[in-house]
């Protein structure tokens, strides 16, 4: 299955209508069902008689986000005709006959830059005139333009985003009397429950689709804190930030990716995160986050029996002078408890110390040496620059476009798979449906090389991934426990 994509931009002329019959019944108009067999009818619980009403009142804080981009590398014509990365972007066995004709005119350096146009949605918070939306749909934008349901028009500015959760706060300036729409609590939605999306697919104003909640805590590998709720309401290209509503009109969720190609499978931050987030971005322009200072990844089997738990996070490494350090967690310790609460996974941890204010103690409940102890650990500020140049922030999914997350190894990791000694970057997770997988990788896997050039870390392997252009062909030499040497190749 292909995977995630950001339902954002793009306008498309093609509408499809499908009526669907299941199980023989039909649904009528006065909420009753019908059989095929033409039993009488009896009334169908829980089915809303019409969603009219709530699409009326909640419509008008919807709001169309049309913004513009200037891209560099490809004229308007060129990316018209061969998509945005251009007739190179295809792999060699189906290059398009006309790459010879534009390679001659413009050889290799890329044509000039271009205004990108795209669309997406949004919902009026409060009075004063703030938006929210997705980070994905106005980030570089040189001009923001947000259009309400009534026909009028405003430019809009950036208060904050927060790229990590695909979140992000914008403001228009206005003296008319703006509607809103508020959060409400999507810790307790349920599954089953109906939903309604609002927004603008394909470039068409106010589209009002109906479904129900089909999963709460997905992870997708859209980010670190991935806790998205799923629905089967319609979500296409030009809803992404747009409001996922209860039967109440509050907003539990903020209609983000879909799969693609896929149908019925649309994913929702839910409002519990966003809530906080916006506030953070609302008051301060910008999002902070707690901050532990340790390389972590999950218990496998072996590890669960090595260390005889079955719940926790293992600790692979303790960054110097960071929060973890000075409160005396070691490689080894496994985490089990933070104020409280069970971490069974490591974005499970990573979204409790995020939420914890930095300068905040938490009391971290650990397993050392088949003992269990406790310590208090006061958080500093998660730096994201200085995480990204110190290269301490662990590897997440897709953070490379491999859809592949590594950790250091460590000289315990060393002894257990029997390796000369703890340089290389070992596989801790591995996205399903993404190059990672479809190459072959492994969790457990020990990445020794990349194109025959040596990987010591997990900041070695990102580097060296990053500096790759798109498209080049990568090379791993990897370790595989129990199995040996094998060669892992993909194409970036």
């Amino acid at each position: 299955m292909k995977f995630f994509r950001k339902p954002a931009t793009w306008l498309t002329g093609i509408v499809a209508v499908a009526l669907i019959l299941a199980g023989g019944l039909i649904l009528t108009p006065n909420n009753h069902a019908t059989s095929a067999a033409g039993t009488r009818p009896e009334k169908t619980a829980g089915i809303p008689a019409s969603f009219t009403e709530l699409a009326e009142q909640a419509g008008p804080a919807v709001v169309n986000i049309r913004t513009v981009k200037t891209v560099e590398g490809g004229t308007q014509l060129f990316r018209h005709f061969f998509g945005p990365q251009g007739p190179q972007s295809q792999p060699d066995s189906r290059r398009h006959p006309f790459d010879e004709f534009f390679e001659h005119f413009f050889g290799q350096q890329a044509p000039p830059e271009f205004k990108q146009r795209s669309l997406g949605s949004g919902f009026i918070l409060d009075k004063q005139g703030h938006i929210v939306t997705n980070n994905h749909v106005i980030e570089n934008a040189d001009k923001i333009r947000v259009k309400l349901k009534n026909g009028r028009e405003y430019d809009a500015e950036i208060i904050g985003s927060d790229p990590n959760t695909d979140l992000a706060l914008i403001k228009i300036e206005t003296d008319d009397e703006l509607p809103v729409l508020g959060f409400g609590d999507s810790d307790k939605i349920r599954i089953g429950e109906w939903v309604l999306a609002i927004g603008n697919p394909f470039g068409l104003d106010h589209t009002v689709t109906a479904g129900i909640i089909s999963a709460k805590g997905r992870v997708i590998g859209a980010g670190p804190y991935d806790d998205f709720i799923q629905t089967d309401a319609s979500i296409n290209p030009g809803n992404s930030g747009g409001p996922l509503l209860n039967m109440k009109g509050e907003v539990i969720g903020i209609n983000t990716a879909i799969v693609a190609g896929g149908t019925g499978i649309g994913f929702a931050i839910p409002s519990k995160m966003a809530g906080d987030i916006i506030e953070q971005l609302k008051d301060k322009g910008e999002v902070t986050r707690g901050w532990l200072g340790v390389g972590i990844q999950e218990l496998n089997d072996e590890i669960k029996e090595y260390y005889g738990t079955e719940k926790g996070v293992l600790v692979t490494q303790v960054f110097d002078g960071d929060p973890a350090e000075k409160a005396g967690i070691e490689p080894n310790d496994i985490i089990v408890s933070v104020n409280g609460k069970k971490v069974d996974s490591p974005r499970e941890l990573s979204r409790i110390i995020a939420d914890i204010k930095p300068g905040e103690e938490a009391e971290i409940k650990l397993i050392r040496g088949g003992k269990t102890r406790t310590v208090d650990v006061t958080l500093a500020k998660r730096d994201e620059q200085k995480l990204a140049e110190t290269g301490q922030q662990p590897e997440e999914p897709g953070a490379t476009g491999l859809g592949i997350t590594v950790s250091d190894v460590t000289e315990d990791i060393a002894s257990q798979l029997n390796l000369r000694d703890a340089a290389g970057a070992v596989v801790t997770e591995v996205e399903s449906g993404r190059k990672a997988a479809e190459a072959g990788f492994r969790r457990g896997d020990v990445i020794k090389e990349i194109n025959h050039e040596p990987v010591n870390s997990s900041k070695d392997f990102r580097e060296k991934v990053e500096k790759a252009d798109k498209g080049d062909i990568l090379q791993f030499y990897v370790i595989r426990p129990r199995t040996g040497i094998t060669i892992i190749k993909l194409k970036k």
